[in-house]
């Protein structure tokens, strides 16, 4: 298995252990001596049956068997302190690779988490770091084992009939020649688009689950969720021609490991067959109880290969995390001189998109205007919010805040000057207090409450049985959709940043909602520069400016008077919008 591999996984596991590594190795070795303490009863055994045979004082039978029994218990015990050498240092390696995974994670451009998808890095954290563990709490010391059974097999085997060991280990060969053929650079491809096809079902499955109630109020099915139908299906497809690739090979190789009993059975007729001797039953006996050993063995050979391919490729996806580069933090003492913002010829590109998301785009935004980004889906209105930021950093050109460029700002400091309102709005399962409380830690209850009385929040407070103080989601309190919103928003009203971002904040809310959220925005954009990105136009029409964005290009600027009079893009989607409002049952 090492030689089809250049990657070290062990180094990998060692670095993670830290100190733990000699504890693993310790583990090992006490593996491979239960090993050896396993075999010598099977020679104590052939010793016991030639003393039955031959008619020898029978007083050794008992020495023998007592001997025998002592070495299975002592085996035993060692090996159980094995797995407790492996399992301690297992639950280090863990703990170690969880902690530095978060540790990158915490890092990592926020960006990364849209890309990449949640339900992928989530499952990297947990199942990765799982399979690592498994692999060295219990495989090791298996592989341990497999690897020295099979020396002393092969001197137990050939010891006492050279010549009825070499038949019999011919099955043994072929069938180990048949399961390396398995095992090569094509396998552990093989496992990689395995786990890349769980990755994807993992993602899209998160996904379909928070689609449910969508699809249950409309009666949909999975079909409805194509991307996830696809996945499942495609997945289906490569197991089916996976297992057919694997039918011939490992039939092949359980059929030769299996037929060691044949060749014992062939070995007994050829030495046999000029006449029956003490010494030819002694061995045929010795072989019959020894060979199973081999089959036994050669089993756990393949199965720790394959958790072996596992293992590899759940580090790789581990350090595939661990290799994403950090944004480089800006250590420039330089303060911005307003938070006016200036995009000059920005272009971006997703990793791995075939176009760009934006091209050479350039814009200026004056400090404390209100300004908005419209276009169709996918024109590059929210990566454009997102550059501003620092979700991501520019293919080429740059992004200035108040004559600064954001690659030059301390992220922290980047962060406290911005304020966020998503449509995807998320709470924690915490008090409200804690939650809004997450935009400044040091907040007192008074200034929470001032910043929920802003964002239009107090008749979710006074329903709410402990105020404030209440936690989301325990005993039944749940909050709807354009609730949270609005709790969500609060935190952007407590942090108070100079710089407000808000897209499609209102695409879920109710007309009351959407009314107490508009509300809220006109109290907290007051002297702020504010970046909308809406589809409901209706929300932009008051905009100083409006940015009109398609395929990634910025098509037209302007305010809703000039834009309407230009006869382009932004009129069309007025009208076409205008339309669906005035849309009435029966019109």
């Amino acid at each position: 298995m090492g030689k089809t591999q250049k990657f070290d996984h062990m180094k990998l596991i060692g670095q993670y252990a830290g100190g733990h590594r000699h504890i693993i190795t310790l583990g090992r070795f006490l593996a491979g001596v239960s090993a050896v303490m396993t075999l010598i009863p099977y020679y104590l055994m052939w010793r016991i049956i030639r003393v039955a045979v031959n008619g020898d004082n029978p007083d050794y039978i008992t020495a023998y068997a007592l001997m025998a029994v002592g070495l299975i218990i002592g085996a035993l015990l060692v090996y159980i302190a094995a797995l407790l050498c492996t399992h301690i240092a297992a639950f280090r390696v863990q703990a170690n690779m969880r902690s530095s995974l978060m540790k990158r994670i915490i890092t990592l451009p926020l960006g990364v988490f849209d890309e990449d998808g949640t339900g992928k890095i989530r499952r990297i954290v947990n199942d990765s770091t799982a399979a690592t563990e498994t692999y060295i709490a219990h495989t090791l010391a298996d592989k341990t084992v497999a690897a020295v059974t099979p020396v002393g097999l092969l001197i137990l085997v050939f010891a006492f009939s050279w010549k009825i060991g070499l038949i019999c280990m011919i099955p043994a060969v072929i069938g180990f020649a048949v399961m390396m053929s398995m095992m090569g650079k094509n396998m552990q491809q093989k496992m990689k688009e395995y786990q890349d096809a769980l990755d994807t079902m993992s993602s899209e499955a998160t996904e379909y689950v928070r689609g449910v109630p969508v699809v249950k109020t409309f009666g949909q099915t999975v079909h409805s969720f194509k991307r996830f139908k696809d996945c499942i299906d495609g997945f289906g497809k490569w197991t089916t021609e996976y297992t057919l690739m694997l039918r011939f090979p490992m039939t092949g190789f359980m059929t030769f490991i299996n037929a060691i009993f044949a060749a014992i059975i062939f070995a007994a007729f050829i030495f046999t067959k000029d006449g029956v001797t003490n010494a030819n039953i002694l061995n045929i006996m010795y072989y019959i109880i020894i060979t199973p050993l081999v089959t036994i063995a050669l089993t756990k050979i393949a199965y720790s290969g394959e958790a072996e391919m596992n293992l590899i490729d759940a580090l790789k996806r581990v350090e595939k995390i661990m290799e994403i580069k950090p944004l480089g933090e800006g250590a420039s003492n330089v303060k911005p001189a307003d938070f006016g913002i200036e995009v000059k010829n920005v272009t971006y590109r997703y990793n791995g998109a075939e176009r760009d998301a934006l091209n050479n785009v350039s814009l200026k935004i004056n400090p404390g205007e209100h300004v908005a980004f419209v276009g169709p889906s996918g024109s590059g209105k929210t990566t454009m919010a997102e550059l501003m930021v620092r979700f991501f950093d520019v293919t080429d050109g740059e992004i200035l805040i108040g004559g600064v460029n954001v690659k030059d700002l301390p992220s922290s400091y980047l962060m406290k000057q911005v304020s966020f309102v998503f449509q995807d709005s998320r709470l924690i399962k915490k008090s409200i207090l804690d939650n809004v409380r997450m935009s400044r830690p040091d907040a007192t209850e008074e200034e929470v409450l001032e910043a929920l009385k802003k964002a239009q929040c107090m008749d979710i407070i006074e329903k709410l049985p402990n105020g404030i103080h209440t936690v989301i989601g325990e005993k039944g309190t749940y909050l709807s959709g354009g609730e949270q919103q609005r709790i969500t928003i609060a935190r952007a009203v407590l942090k108070d940043a100079p710089i407000l971002i808000l897209d499609e904040a209102t695409a879920f809310a109710d007309p009351d909602n959407e009314a107490k959220v508009q509300a809220a925005f006109d109290e907290m954009s007051k002297d702020k520069t504010l970046i909308m990105i809406a589809h409901r136009l209706s929300t932009v029409m008051n905009a100083d400016r409006i940015f009109v964005m398609d395929d990634g290009k910025l098509v037209e600027e302007g305010n809703h008077v000039e834009l309407m009079l230009e006869d382009g893009l932004y009129k069309r989607l007025f009208e076409e919008y205008s339309k669906s409002v005035e849309w009435k049952v029966g019109a």
